[in-house]
């Protein structure tokens, strides 16, 4: 799974844990069949219709009581949500027309938000949408990395001719228009070879912001975390060493990750539930990752629809989550346990049962070979800027990671 939202370092989330998060699943169709993604059912047929779209919005906006939220993020999400640039476009006009027409709390505090793949980003219409709604605008194309890097796995459907030509192309336009937006790359067992050079390859393309995670499913072989900390010490050597963290940052290495938690910080990692989704059929889901068409195993959890509204029954389970209720004794007493994510959909996805409160736990290994290499990251840096004197330099750079809980 590419964990965009439910694990992201950064140093300017707009209104970060204030906004609700309101996705619009416009289409299950995408150009590629990239080999991590944790959408198994992606498809030509599902494309959500202007009526739903609209009665999803009215559904919304008229019930203000329910959406409290200062401000709020609508997201558009596939597949590829640039192969419905007119649906979205018309969304968008809607939506802060009756935003302003209702006097609506959430006029002037909005942002739309895009994941794309990057490959039609430069199109006319695409690009008209974006000068129309420039400031209320985030768009993260994902590159992850080299070539060979990026090929490895970002391929198009019904073929294995790599993508990255076809996304590079357009890195140079979309950093003028966001010079501070970030990518993100998924790291899966037969890329971890990579990391280093991806990293410092996508900073030599003027990106500044590098979002990177191990996917949550349970592909890691024997070995695996080794490699993963021997390549994240190796890229802290390259960053440190030519003083690339004062331009650039990189997600792997965050101060407030590897330590244990008291037991009376209980939060949930994962913010399913406090979210809202909305397929093509105009059903309602607290996460994308809820919907068929991103389950392997388990059925779509509905929590309503655009007709009847949102069942709060149904919803109720995500509200009650929390980090004890959904953990194993050993992750509860962990001596690195910050830090360490989950999805609230693969932990139903993997479960036994059709449960949520079973904690998935593939990536211990892979979490624990990042504290290590974090460690080390952070060991290095302070007796680096200690010696130059530069104890401020080093408080200054524990301060640009934060822990971010969608």
């Amino acid at each position: 799974m590419n964990l965009d939202r439910t694990f992201r370092l950064s140093s300017d989330s707009w209104q970060s844990g204030l906004a609700k998060n309101i996705t619009f699943i416009v289409t299950k169709d995408c150009q590629l069949a990239c080999k991590y993604c944790y959408l198994v059912g992606k498809n030509t047929k599902e494309r959500m219709p202007w009526k739903v779209a609209k009665n999803a919005i009215d559904y919304i906006l008229d019930h203000e009581d329910e959406f409290r939220e200062e401000s709020v993020i609508w997201d558009f999400i596939g597949g590829e949500p640039f192969l419905e640039i007119d649906l979205i476009d018309k969304i968008c006009d809607y939506l802060k027309m009756e935003m302003y027409r209702r006097n609506h709390h959430w006029f002037n505090s909005y942002r739309f938000s895009f994941s794309t793949n990057g490959i039609n980003y430069h199109e006319e219409k695409v690009q008209r949408f974006i000068q129309k709604n420039r400031n209320h605008l985030s768009i993260g194309i994902t590159i992850d990395g080299t070539e060979l890097k990026h090929d490895l796995n970002r391929v198009y459907k019904h073929s294995e001719k790599g993508s990255y030509q076809d996304v590079v192309r357009n890195i140079p336009l979309w950093l003028s228009q966001f010079p501070n937006a970030g990518t993100k790359v998924t790291i899966s067992s037969p890329d971890i070879p990579y990391i280093k050079e991806s990293v410092l390859h996508l900073y030599s393309l003027g990106i500044k912001d590098v979002s990177i995670n191990c996917v949550f499913e349970d592909v890691w072989k024997e070995g695996d975390d080794l490699l993963f900390e021997e390549q994240l010490t190796e890229l802290a050597d390259e960053i440190i060493d030519n003083d690339l963290y004062k331009d650039y940052v990189c997600s792997f290495y965050a101060d407030f990750i590897g330590k244990p938690i008291d037991r009376r910080e209980n939060n949930n990692w994962c913010g399913a539930g406090k979210m809202l989704a909305i397929d093509a059929a105009g059903n309602f889901y607290p996460c994308t990752r809820f919907a068929a068409y991103s389950l392997r195993s388990k059925p779509a959890w509905i929590i309503g629809n655009v007709k009847d509204g949102i069942d709060q029954n149904k919803l109720r389970p995500f509200l009650t989550l929390d980090r004890t209720t959904q953990s194993k004794q050993e992750c509860i007493d962990c001596e690195v346990a910050s830090g360490c994510a989950w999805c609230q959909g693969e932990n139903y996805d993997a479960a036994q049962t059709h449960t949520i409160y079973q904690r998935a736990t593939a990536i211990c290994k892979m979490h624990k070979a990042r504290v290590r290499a974090n460690n080390y990251y952070w060991n290095k840096l302070f007796k680096k800027l200690e010696l130059e004197g530069q104890r401020e330099e080093f408080e200054k750079q524990k301060g640009k990671t934060k822990e971010v809980i969608c």
